[in-house]
């Protein structure tokens, strides 16, 4: 069963290329990063009136040593020192508006591709909507920001730090320390898999897909980190590139992991399907194959109507009989045999085709071109008012000559109508 499990875990992974999806969603969430510490920042200017003078003062501090490892000393002190006292000291709300407004759509977007994996995976694709999943993405990325600030801290400072703060409960702290950002970890993670699913399953189903992502990440960061330390740290090609680097690397491998779980919920459910995700993927099944059944019968139809327009032609899909007053035109739709055999004015060749018409009387040699046929006679005029219609092929008689007296009579010549015969 564990190697059942195993094996439709790496398909999922190998069919819904995680790797890629993982690099998506690291690039979307460091895209936020550096504006979501902008809006941070003006929020300073914003409650400096609380909070203490030191800390701002703290925080200018690491940022321009920060930042003096890229810039030189001139540069700190006309660009980048300014500019952070003017965000710091002043209130900025269209630097707050701005940055949170670009960090909600990149974080959120970023969301959005966990969201829709896990989906595809547990093969219910096309039953949420994609406002749905879009509003679903922003409600996860606040609670993920929530999260964040307090489990990404303790994470970095460890128990030392927190005694520190905490000095009356020394042992306390050391004993829960660890357990409690684990179990945050697990509850975040179990609850991004769980709400993930359009369907609505018991929430400890997707505990073990926390697990592994958790023990993932974990086993990730610490290669990670033996890896920069050889490669970046010291003298090394990257330069000031290289924390960019870094932290593009470790949220990549924490999507991974969180992929990685997805995919290991959904092979567990495959195996003992719950009965809503069981029910919502027979009927997804059922759609998906009406939508084929009327895909097929719009080809059908499609197919039909070419057919029908095609009536010329003959049953087996060839041009049919080839009109005797028209031989040049079709003669470049039949074989030179039956060619041969349908022009020639003599006998039928050999192998020509049955049904050519009789020679004519006279003489005839090779390479003959046929004889056209005679061209029918005009239709006849349209009768005119008063008169009868004459016959086809005969030809009008000629106007008899009038004389003078009788052109005056009927008002004819220069003082009068023009003569008109129809009449």
């Amino acid at each position: 069963m564990v190697w059942l499990l195993l094996k439709d875990t790496v398909n999922s992974c190998i069919e819904y290329r995680i790797l890629g999806l993982a690099a998506e969603a690291a690039f979307f969430t460091l895209l936020s990063l550096p504006p979501l510490m902008l809006g941070l920042l003006g929020l300073l200017g914003y409650i400096d009136s609380w909070t203490d003078t030191t800390t701002v003062a703290s925080i200018e501090k690491n940022i321009l040593n920060a930042v003096g490892t890229v810039l030189s000393e001139r540069g700190v002190n006309e660009i980048a020192e300014p500019l952070l006292a003017d965000v710091t000291h002043g209130g900025r709300p269209d630097l707050i508006s701005i940055g949170f407004a670009i960090a909600l759509w990149s974080g959120s977007r970023a969301v959005n591709v966990f969201i829709d994996t896990i989906t595809v995976m547990y093969g219910l694709d096309g039953h949420r909507g994609i406002v749905a999943t879009r509003l679903l993405a922003f409600l996860l990325y606040l609670v993920a920001l929530v999260i964040g600030a307090v489990v990404l801290p303790l994470a970095a400072v460890g128990p030392d730090r927190v005694v520190e703060l905490v000095p009356w409960g020394t042992t306390l702290v050391t004993i829960v320390y660890w357990p409690v950002v684990i179990l945050l970890s697990v509850a975040f993670l179990t609850t991004l898999y769980h709400v993930s699913v359009p369907v609505r399953s018991p929430w400890i189903e997707d505990v073990p897909g926390a697990l592994v992502a958790l023990a993932m990440g974990v086993a990730g960061s610490a290669l990670l980190r033996v890896y920069i330390t050889s490669t970046v740290e010291g003298p090394t090609i990257y330069g000031s590139l290289a924390a960019p680097i870094a932290v593009l690397l470790w949220i990549g491998v924490s999507a991974f992991a969180v992929l990685v779980g997805a995919a290991v919920n959904a092979a567990i459910d495959r195996v003992w399907p719950s009965v809503a995700t069981a029910a919502a993927r027979a009927a997804n099944e059922r759609l998906r194959e009406a939508q084929a059944v009327e895909v097929l019968a719009r080809a059908q139809a499609a197919r039909m109507y070419e057919y029908e327009g095609d009536a010329d032609d003959d049953a087996d899909g060839g041009p049919g009989d080839i009109p005797s007053e028209f031989p040049e035109r079709w003669s470049r739709f039949l074989p030179p045999d039956d060619l041969r055999a349908r022009l020639h004015t003599g006998k039928p060749q050999q192998g020509g085709r049955p049904g050519t018409a009789e020679p004519k009387a006279g003489p005839s040699y090779p390479g003959e071109r046929p004889a056209y046929p005679e061209r029918p006679p005009y239709p006849a005029r349209p009768p005119y008012p008063g008169r009868p219609p004459y016959p086809a092929g005969r030809p009008y008689p000629a106007r008899p000559e009038r004389p003078p007296s009788a052109d005056k009579a009927r008002g004819d010549g220069p003082d009068g109508p023009p003569y008109d015969d129809r009449g």
